[in-house]
This record gives structure tokens, sequence and C-alpha cells, in this order.
């Protein structure tokens, strides 16, 4: 099944999206990750983004 999804995002509208992940410090100071699926276009809008 596996092998199925990752066919499925190789072709098509799967290619614009990409998963990134942010290292966010909250006001305890411990930090945290924080996890999207953007748009090709605006990854560099979620990594400014505070």
């Amino acid at each position: 099944m596996a092998k199925k999804v990752v066919a499925t995002l190789k072709s098509g509208k799967g290619k614009e999206f990409s998963k990134v992940i942010k290292m966010v410090k909250n006001p305890s100071g411990s930090y945290a990750f924080k996890e999207e699926v953007v748009h090709n276009d605006h990854i560099k809008d979620f990594l400014k983004e505070k």
C-alpha cells in the first residue's frame, strides 16, 4: 500500500506540495516541531512566520 501512495504523490498534483518541518521555541524555553504540508510556492512564507 505504501508504494501506491508514493507513486500517487510523484505523479500529478502531488509534486506541487512538500512536507515542511519547522522547529519552534515555546514560552517555557523548550522546542517543539511544527509540521505542515505546504504548496511549493509558499514554503518560504511558512518558514518566515513565527
